[in-house]
């Protein structure tokens, strides 16, 4: 406790006690203190990469993987403890945000989660242990440019989400052109109102903010209601004189559909690009993820609605998950759910809509990596009773808690289609994200379902090593390989379609040789499935999966006395080896 003198009225003095402020036990002793109560533009990312990667030499590296296409850096982290292995020999988790650059919290809860893995590590023992045994490759912003675009230009809260190279959207040989118009000067891209004799709507008499629609049924002598308004769309006056307004923004792609499973051209997938990875952002990620693999896991962030999806992406035969991989999905969505109000575990195709050339698709149909998609927020959140709130329930939360601060009134300005029109309405900040007083709460939850996932990949150890001696100067040598995480070594995906490198459980005899070898159905086997060839060296098809344990059998030849090393490489787990002097088992 520290001692403070505090004067009294007297004129006297009087030693009390006041204790110093505790720290919460949930609290870290940051190095870089960071705000997590506000959303970073794209250069003050790279400037906060760059402060981490320096305050955690010893954990953190930083690269770059690419350009965008107007040049712009993307930043590659990477945490890994060279004390504990190189970053290939481990298994590793891939972790992305923005690559719709509208969904910014995407970006904050990958550097949260950054932010947090490294802070807590000398302080949170699970934290330590996790990092210890795995390593994590970070892109916070796959799609910088439009990114920068969203906080330095006018926007909704849902345009911006392509990239910014040029398309002719509306096919006139010209080409982002005719985008929306700030009419009012306010910086933000808002809705707007014409009047109009034959409206869809009337103004609440109780809320003129709010536009109410008038009923659609005749009345009793065949008339019909009418409004004085009718919805104008956004902000936008008709730049290219074809008759149209804002049919022709900057950009107009989606970069994910363009990953190559599942991928189908524009005429089918919506901004899917002339052909798989066109575009330079995703092509960097392909070519960074393809140069690792030992990644067992990845993680892409979106926003909004609160959702843990999971392929496939589109009902085709081909890209059904084997039963064994959907059990190990449904596992982890199933404690995400737990971890995130109101977050519903979905399948993209099943339960949202399809999906062709997905990010997370490519990485689990294409590379059998174990992958989620969270879109992060929801709005069932923002009164506290767990339903989507309507128009008026939404405006007493801008009200009451965010105090108008997202919300233009409505001003008249004159358009030249549509005269005096009303515009306003909520701002870019307004919806899809969460408020800044509620983002830390997010991007925790988040990174803690993330930390959950990657603490599932696989992590072997010899379970049993028996030997028998045989006649002949034959012994038998059982070996069991234990996975104690719930992601297999190879994913039964990847197993099925021959994706990446199958393990391999070799065993090394001094003076003599492997005889026979083969798989064992369990323990208590007295026979195994020999090889026909090599059977030094098994070729371990399906891994070691989950939460189980797998036998093997050799029949090898030597002296009593003789070193055995046995040793188990798995692409996407930390390898095993063990060497031990040839003696009957107990």
């Amino acid at each position: 406790m520290n001692l403070r003198t505090i004067p009294l009225l007297a004129g006297l003095a009087a030693v009390v006690l006041v204790a110093a402020p505790a720290r919460s036990q949930q609290q870290i002793e940051a190095k870089v203190d960071l705000a997590w109560n506000r959303y970073y533009p794209t250069e003050e990312v790279g400037a906060i990469l760059q402060r981490l990667a320096a305050a955690h030499p010893d954990l953190a590296s930083l690269d770059i993987i690419g350009e965008s296409h107007e040049g712009r850096p993307m930043w590659l982290f990477t945490i890994n403890n060279p004390e504990t292995g190189n970053d290939l020999d481990k298994p590793a988790i891939y972790i992305d945000g923005s690559i719709h650059a509208n969904e910014i919290q995407a970006t904050e809860t990958v550097l949260y989660s950054i932010w947090y893995l490294l802070e807590a590590y000398d302080e949170v023992p699970a934290i330590r242990d996790l990092v210890d045994r795995t390593a994590w490759y970070f892109v916070p912003i796959v799609n910088p440019d439009g990114r920068a675009s969203w906080f330095d230009e006018p926007h909704t809260p849902n345009s911006s989400r392509t990239g910014v190279a040029p398309i002719d959207d509306d096919n006139d040989g010209l080409f982002d052109e005719d985008g929306p118009d700030d009419l009012d000067g306010d910086g933000f891209i808002e809705m707007m109102w014409r009047k109009d004799p034959f409206g869809t709507h009337r103004r609440n008499p109780r809320d003129p903010r709010q536009f109410e629609r008038v009923s659609t049924e005749p009345r009793a002598d065949g008339t019909r209601e009418y409004g004085d308004w009718s919805m104008a769309g956004q902000e936008g006056i008709d730049n290219d004189g074809d008759g149209r307004i804002n049919e022709d923004a900057k950009g107009g792609y989606d970069m994910n559909r363009n990953w190559p499973s599942g991928w189908q051209p524009d005429h089918v997938q919506r901004g899917a690009g002339a052909y798989p990875l066109c575009w330079p952002e995703t092509r960097a990620v392909a070519e960074f993820i393809l140069s690792k693999p030992n990644i067992a896991a990845g993680q892409a962030y979106h926003n909004t609605g609160g959702m843990i999806l999971r392929g496939p992406g589109a009902s085709w035969r081909e890209s059904d998950y084997p039963r064994q991989d959907v059990a190990v999905y449904d596992e982890i969505a199933k404690a995400g759910a737990e971890m995130l109000p109101f977050y519903r575990p979905m399948v993209i195709h099943a339960d949202l809509y399809t999906v062709h050339g997905g990010f997370v698709n490519w990485i689990a149909e294409g590379l059998g990596i174990v992958s989620f998609t969270n879109e992060l927020w929801t709005e069932k959140r923002i009164l506290q009773n767990g339903q989507d709130p309507d128009s008026e329930a939404r405006q007493r939360w801008q009200d009451r808690v965010l105090f108008g601060q997202t919300w233009s009134d409505w001003q008249e300005v004159e358009h030249p289609e549509y005269g005096t029109v009303l515009v306003g309405g909520g701002t870019k900040f307004s919806s899809r994200i969460p408020p800044p007083f509620m983002l830390e709460e997010e991007c925790h939850r988040n990174f803690a379902f993330t930390a959950f996932h990657a603490g599932e990949m696989p992590l072997l150890r010899f379970e049993a090593i028996k030997a028998t001696p045989l006649d002949g100067g034959l012994w038998q040598l059982d070996v069991a390989i234990r996975n104690d995480r719930l992601i297999p070594s190879r994913t039964a995906r990847a197993a099925d379609k021959g994706i990446g490198t199958p393990d391999r459980l070799t065993v090394s005899v001094a003076g003599g040789a492997v005889v026979a070898a083969g798989t064992m159905r369990n323990g208590l086997s007295t026979t195994f499935d020999p090889v026909a060839n090599r059977p030094e060296s098994l070729l371990v098809e399906g891994g070691i999966p989950g939460r189980d344990t797998r036998w093997f059998r050799f029949i090898v030849k030597a002296a009593a006395g003789s070193d055995i090393t046995i040793a188990y490489q798995a692409e996407k787990a930390t390898d095993l080896e063990t060497t031990f002097a040839l003696e009957a088992s107990e």
